[in-house]
């Protein structure tokens, strides 16, 4: 039997699981979706039941096929989602969805810890509600008393999925410090708010360290799970391990990351007003990051584009890159669509389409101006002496060649690249188990 490290990597619309071998060369996948149910306030949210009942499956599933010995089982999964239980180790709320909006005022909260501004900076978080893990915690507690009183552990999502083949309470660096509002990035250590509200959490620990368990018989090193985006900075980090290269990693998706491992300077509180914040890596480092909601920006106008000139809906992915289009719009240096802020419902000045004469023109000033944010939240994170070489772009973006042709405009004395492993989120957490595969 070939051995193998498992990893499930838990996506917002697709569950996956890799299975790496020692080279971390992927020999077994599989990609499943669930329908949404809904919480006690009837919101949409993950069926945590269909999610459990089909890792726990997989594994088994892969034991009984004898083809390969699972050594380790690591997780990476999307961040800002919480699991309570109680005395008996049993959860006790649904597992509430990060875009839930919280009826609750944050102020007293904010107040009795320097203000707002100095709270989000502190803690490396913009007040975002419930993309604050840490506000979930308050808002529970102050919302829901029947079921805190009920509450003796709080695990973040990667935390929870290992403990469901450990029976062990964890807590991992990258978790803890991915936009919560409950990590103090001045003192690297959690805030002294949670305190306050009689709120204990378990202490983090490296990422390198297993847990060896008993699973279907077998015994297993199992990760305690990490945060995904700061997972997928891993493999670039130990692949540039002996070099002094300083470099960006862009992880773009419905959110675009751009995420700076090499900042040394602390969060100012104009780069927090700036969408700016601060991820963990597994060894407990700040990596200064630029988070922004573009994937979906691109989403809600491009279909928008295709309805007004009457094309497809992913007419965008036929186009031929004209660099001789992309050199006029970036010369003209021009915001159409988004003049200001990008307004909540993400839609760009749809009346200014009337002033284009085709839809690859007004595609390209829709890239344009993506492009122009994620190259200020690049400039955003930057330290004052710099020495950045490399940008390196992962995810559906790297394949969009016009987005990667202005970037190539505007920022001219850094490489371009595009790293050569794929999903690199489940690859990090494979990486952090290499030493249990024998």
């Amino acid at each position: 039997m070939k051995k193998v490290i498992a990893v499930f990597d838990i996506g917002k619309t697709n569950k996956k699981i890799f299975l790496f071998d020692k080279d971390f060369n992927v020999v077994y996948s599989n990609s499943i979706r669930f329908k949404e149910c809904v919480d006690d306030d009837n919101y949409p949210c993950d069926d945590i039941n269909a999610i459990e009942n089909w890792i726990q499956s997989e594994v088994k599933t892969i034991q009984e096929k004898g083809e390969f010995l699972i050594k380790a089982i690591n997780f990476s999964t999307h961040g800002a989602t919480l699991v309570y239980l109680d005395k008996d180790g049993k959860r006790i709320t649904p597992l509430y969805n990060y875009l839930k909006p919280l009826d609750i005022d944050f102020n007293p909260l904010y107040n009795a810890n320097g203000g707002v501004e100095e709270f989000s900076r502190k803690t490396a978080s913009p007040a975002y509600g419930m993309l604050n893990s840490g506000l979930q915690m308050y808002w529970l507690k102050h919302s829901k008393p029947h079921y805190w009183s009920k509450v003796n552990t709080i695990l973040h999502y990667p935390q929870y999925l290992s403990y469901l083949f450990s029976n062990t309470i964890t807590s991992d660096f990258t978790s803890v410090g991915a936009h919560t509002a409950i990590w103090d990035f001045d003192n690297m250590k959690y805030h002294k708010w949670l305190e306050k509200e009689n709120i204990k959490l378990p202490e983090p620990k490296p990422g390198k360290n297993a847990i060896l368990a008993t699973v279907n018989g077998q015994e297993i090193a199992i990760g305690k799970g990490l945060h995904d985006s700061s997972s997928s900075i891993i493999p670039l980090l130990e692949n540039n391990r002996n070099s002094n290269k300083e470099f960006i990693l862009l992880s773009t998706g419905t959110w675009i990351i751009c995420m700076n491992p090499f900042s040394k300077e602390t969060l100012t509180n104009k780069q927090l007003k700036n969408d700016c914040l601060c991820f963990m890596t597994p060894d407990k480092k700040q990596i200064k990051s630029s988070m922004q909601f573009l994937g979906r920006v691109h989403e809600v106008n491009a279909i928008a584009i295709s309805k007004h000139f009457d094309v497809d809906k992913e007419q965008y992915m036929n186009l031929e890159l004209n660099k001789q289009l992309c050199l006029n719009i970036f010369h003209k240096a021009q915001n159409d669509f988004f003049t200001n802020k990008i307004p909540d419902d993400f839609k760009g000045n749809l009346d200014h389409l009337t002033h284009y004469f085709s839809y690859e023109v007004a595609y390209y000033q829709l890239i344009y101006e993506i492009t122009h944010r994620v190259y200020k939240g690049i400039q955003n994170i930057l330290d004052t002496d710099n020495k950045l070489e490399d940008i390196y772009i992962s995810g559906g973006f790297n394949k969009n060649d016009i987005f990667v042709e202005f970037l190539k405009l505007m920022m001219p004395e850094q490489n371009i690249k595009f790293p050569q492993e794929k999903n690199a989120s489940a690859l990090g957490a494979a990486m952090l188990m290499k030493n249990y595969l024998n």
